[in-house]
């Protein structure tokens, strides 16, 4: 039986020598970026024509991305803030409720489906050489224009409540983009966790419940602790998900409307616009390179789990 000379290069050595890779490896970071930024036509088209598919189905078409919304919100109002919590209920609740329900449900949809982008596209993962990257940032990228569709009824709702445009209107595109990198952090994580651990996408409906009732999306998080240690209020507007609502609330509705005390409109709770937008800055960006880089390092394991 003949051998290679010892000092023959292997197939591995010759096929890393022509710059070859072996399927579903991981990229360098550089090198898995900049491929990244090659797809992004085809990650923005992907998610505008499940955008399409998704609405045409149903007769209302985009409608529907505002109702359902709304008909939480309506729901969530007279369970939560007349029978239950009416004390923490602000006096511009209308405006107030609508503005979390909408924000929470950016957060929520981004949670839900970047956990199954990979799993719903392992057609796609197995067959073609892309970033898988591509699949979460889609699906963020999705839930982004059904929450630009929500943006503009909410802008109309505000404005029939009362609350005409003001230049802290400006701030609600810093806001939004800032909680769509934040979100696009959660769907990198909430994607890689789940090919690991299919299990992790039933409880995906738990998480998001325990973040609706703690990030104040009905009710005013300082009236509701109102008495309570000091501790318990840096808790709350340390969650990321209350932070961009509160934004969102401010620049709409204005500071005093926000966090005037329930049934004394000449009160105020204290409220740090500073501090609130470092955090908002931190979550975002954090989040985002935290998610994008656990996911990368899995990138050789998807499509094999």
């Amino acid at each position: 039986m003949t051998t290679a000379p010892p000092d023959s290069p292997t197939a591995q050595e010759t096929a890393r020598q022509w710059g070859l890779s072996h399927l579903g490896g991981r990229p360098p970071l550089r090198a898995y970026l900049t491929e990244l930024w090659q797809r992004r036509h085809f990650a923005l088209e992907l998610a505008r024509s499940r955008f399409r598919a998704k609405n045409e189905a149903d007769r209302l078409g985009v409608g529907w991305i505002v109702l359902g919304p709304l008909i939480n919100a309506a729901v969530y109002g007279v369970v939560f803030g007349v029978v239950l919590v009416s004390s923490a209920r602000p006096d511009s609740y209308v405006p107030f409720l609508i503005t979390g329900v909408f924000l929470f449900q950016f957060f929520a949809g981004s949670l839900a489906d970047g956990a199954r982008s990979i799993i719903a596209n392992r057609g796609l993962v197995t067959t073609l050489h892309f970033p898988r990257a591509v699949l979460p940032f889609s699906v963020v990228y999705q839930q982004l224009l059904n929450q630009l569709w929500m943006v503009l009824a909410l802008l109309l709702l505000v404005t029939t409540s009362g609350y005409f445009p003001t230049v802290n209107w400006l701030l609600v595109a810093p806001t939004l983009a800032l909680m769509t990198l934040f979100n696009l952090g959660v769907a990198f994580v909430a994607a890689r966790l789940t090919i690991h651990l299919r299990d992790i996408a039933q409880l995906i409906p738990f998480v998001t419940r325990m973040f609706f009732y703690l990030s104040g999306v009905f009710v005013s998080m300082p009236a509701l602790l109102h008495g309570r240690p000091g501790w318990a209020l840096q808790v709350a507007e340390a969650n990321p998900i209350y932070n961009y609502i509160t934004l969102m609330r401010v620049s709409l509705l204005g500071e005093k409307a926000v966090f005037a005390v329930p049934g004394h409109p000449d009160q105020f709770f204290p409220y740090d616009p500073v501090k609130t937008w470092l955090l908002a800055v931190a979550w975002g960006v954090g989040m985002l390179v935290v998610g994008f880089l656990f996911f990368w390092r899995a990138e050789d394991e998807y499509g094999r789990e």
